[in-house]
């Protein structure tokens, strides 16, 4: 039984899930949209908001909290140098999931997650 055990395990182990959560959250923040399924999107989306949330503090600590999950330096660097500043007067939801429809292979929900714009 998994009572009060939260979040998705996507039949892979507990270092594969968190490499992949890295890798796509890594990926979101270089390009700001990726195409992935539903389920993933809604797992990395809370994720990307907490290292958007550390770049707006911009402390010495946090650039080495987001440095030790997001491990690209130049990512890190656009982080705290473009994205960060971007939401400043923003109090979260900095990302958007827009439904996409199926995937042609096997039929799973397809979406797009992105970073919100401000204009």
């Amino acid at each position: 039984m998994r009572h009060n055990k939260s979040g998705r395990r996507f039949g892979r182990t507990t270092s594969h899930r968190i490499a992949m959560f890295r890798n796509m959250v890594t990926s979101l923040l270089n390009y700001e949209r990726i195409t992935t399924t539903d389920e993933k999107a809604k797992e990395i989306r809370s994720v990307a908001e907490k290292m958007i949330t550390l770049g707006k503090n911009g402390s010495l600590h946090a650039h080495r909290q987001a440095a030790a999950y997001i491990r690209e330096k130049s990512v890190v660097t656009k982080l705290f140098n473009t994205i960060a500043p971007r939401y400043k007067d923003r109090q979260g939801g900095y990302t958007r999931i827009i439904k996409i429809g199926n995937r042609l292979g096997d039929a799973a929900s397809q979406s797009v997650i992105e970073l919100v714009e401000e204009n």
